[in-house]
């Protein structure tokens, strides 16, 4: 894999949803002709303590994620080595989404048919990920939930924002989706994946619009290795 193609598997699995939204070091596991391969499993992660407060909070979040089956947003995405690039991300639960980013990045995501493929159209480069092996399949659920498969590793209100992280309980080694609300009225701010390298890259989103009708053919996936 060429530098630059691991930093594009990085950079998408920060979408992501989620993860995820850019130059980053190689998150995904290693690839075998374009597609992930598994990768080993962490052990269990300790979740926290939450407070009857807490899951207050967390009942309005999971309302205000479930509440919104289309969206689409400019957006921002800073990597873990300062790089900032821009784009347009839309979004239809459940299972797709699609990232565009701002020339000259040549990058493109599609989310959907239960998988994440990013297309580098500069290096003429395809790769496919399960979306399932995703912090970004969290966010795509039919319904979203912050409680059975996943497990809350961090909890935070203040200043007007909401912060909670997660990873699935089962495969913690698949890294970190961190969820940023404003908590007036409930809503999404921002996320980040910090992959199994511990590097971040955020994702801030501005101009949301939520309910929106999204045109046929907007979550085609880009063509895929043999």
């Amino acid at each position: 894999m060429t530098s630059r193609s691991g930093k594009f598997s990085a950079l998408c699995l920060a979408l992501s949803v989620g993860g995820g939204v850019s130059a980053l070091a190689p998150v995904a596991p290693a690839m075998a002709h374009g597609t992930a391969q598994a990768a080993p499993q962490a052990d269990a992660p300790q979740g926290i303590t939450l407070s009857a407060s807490d899951k207050v909070w967390l009942g309005k979040i999971e309302k205000a994620l479930n509440s919104v089956t289309t969206f689409q947003a400019h957006m921002q995405q800073l990597d873990a080595d300062g790089k900032r690039t821009t784009g347009v991300v839309l979004m239809q639960r459940p299972g797709q989404m699609r990232l565009a980013y701002d020339p000259p990045t040549p990058l493109l995501l599609v989310a959907n048919q239960g998988k994440v493929v990013f297309r580098d159209n500069q290096l003429d480069q395809t790769t496919v990920i399960p979306m399932e092996r995703t912090p970004l399949g969290l966010l795509l659920r039919q319904h979203v939930s912050l409680a059975n498969d996943v497990t809350i590793t961090g909890f935070q209100h203040e200043g007007g924002l909401v912060q909670v992280t997660v990873v699935r309980t089962s495969s913690p080694g698949d890294g970190s989706l961190t969820l940023v609300f404003y908590d007036n009225p409930v809503a999404l701010r921002s996320w980040s994946v910090v992959d199994a390298q511990g590097r971040e890259t955020r994702v801030t989103l501005f101009d949301v619009k939520s309910g929106i009708s999204i045109p046929a053919g907007t979550f085609t996936l880009p063509a895929q290795p043999e």
